[in-house]
């Protein structure tokens, strides 16, 4: 059952990117005056392409870029999404799979499953946290806030603690050490 729902997630992603890559052809083609966007195949793409290509186009401009290379970014845009999509449905699976078998097993594996649950989002937050200092955000940007408030209690302490080496701030990596250490204690002391 799974498989097959999977499988047609994937069919559906690979559709969808294919007519992207035909919506930003038939785009190209028309703009570049391989086909006259006046003949009757040249309007009829354009009616075609319009729909999908002129929201990418006012997007690519806005952004300052140029607009001939808003088929790239559709088919592009579309790859990614794609991906996220596919990696999002096999993640939720793997989940769902995985609750119900600790469920079955009973309490003690409910209880593993949720400390790997919490170790996997604390992982996740001190990595997007190390990231976003690489690229020159703060603490104080909106959407950094909730990483920042679930990692403080561990990175915080650690930072006071260790020396700076220059620009480097090895607390995340020792924050993980740490996290990694008290979940395998957790785990043995479970088993």
């Amino acid at each position: 059952m799974t498989f097959n729902v999977l499988l047609l997630i994937r069919y559906a992603v690979f559709a969808a990117f294919a007519l992207a890559v035909l919506v930003a052809l038939g785009s190209w083609l028309v703009r570049t005056r391989r086909l006259s966007p006046f003949g009757p195949v040249g309007r009829a793409l354009r009616q075609l392409t319009d729909p999908l290509m002129l929201p990418v186009e006012r997007r690519v401009v806005r952004a300052g870029g140029n607009p001939v290379q808003a088929g790239w970014w559709l088919v592009i845009g579309t790859a990614i999404l794609g991906i996220l999509v596919i990696s999002i449905a096999q993640w939720l699976f793997a989940s769902w799979y995985s609750i119900t078998g600790a469920a079955h097993a009973g309490g003690r594996s409910m209880l593993v499953l949720a400390i790997g649950v919490v170790y996997d989002i604390l992982f996740f937050a001190i990595l997007v946290r190390v990231l976003a200092s690489w690229l020159g955000r703060g603490r104080y940007t909106r959407w950094l806030r909730p990483f920042y408030w679930l990692t403080d209690w561990l990175v915080e302490p650690i930072r006071r603690i260790l020396p700076t080496a220059g620009p480097f701030d090895f607390s995340p990596l020792v924050a993980l050490l740490v996290l990694w250490l008290l979940r395998q204690l957790v785990f043995q002391v479970l088993r």
